[in-house]
């Protein structure tokens, strides 16, 4: 083998398409875009959801309901969950703290509400951004304290 010798692999390689280059080239007159309309012309691009004229789905739907701005979202903890955390780390106190140690929130700055699903035992002394109201009975009703943040 020499290196004068080598070449490409059959059908590996073709030629690009010159358009444009005269009626010898085969590709001349339309450059093979056809005859008038929006696509022969230079400078087109279709719109996203363009459908040819038709009145687009996008448009065609109702436009329905709305985000709230002020709306605040709470990260969900249960009481069979703090009845967990209890039990585990023998605890009589469950504050940002101890949450965040036991990964149920993400940072002392996440917002956690005291939802009431889960029977509670443990007479613990409970700190939240927010209670529902059966949790905070439950609390209540086990002999702890809920203090909101």
């Amino acid at each position: 083998m020499k290196l004068h010798t080598l070449k490409p692999a059959n059908g590996s390689t073709q030629t690009r398409k010159r358009i444009g280059r005269g009626p010898g080239s085969g590709l001349g007159g339309t450059s093979t875009r056809g005859h008038k309309g929006a696509k022969a012309r230079s400078g087109y691009s279709k719109k996203i959801g363009f459908e040819g004229g038709q009145m687009p789905l996008q448009r065609r739907l109702p436009k329905f309901g709305f985000k709230n701005i002020n709306r605040v979202e709470y990260k969900g903890i249960n009481l069979s969950t703090l009845q967990t955390l209890a039990e585990a780390k023998n605890l009589d106190k469950i504050g940002v703290a101890e949450l965040v140690e036991a990964g149920f929130i993400s940072n002392a700055k996440t917002l956690y509400k005291i939802l009431g699903n889960g029977e509670l035992k443990a007479k613990l002394a409970v700190e939240a951004n927010a209670f529902s109201k059966s949790a905070e009975a439950a609390i209540v009703a086990a002999g702890g304290t809920a203090t909101k943040l």
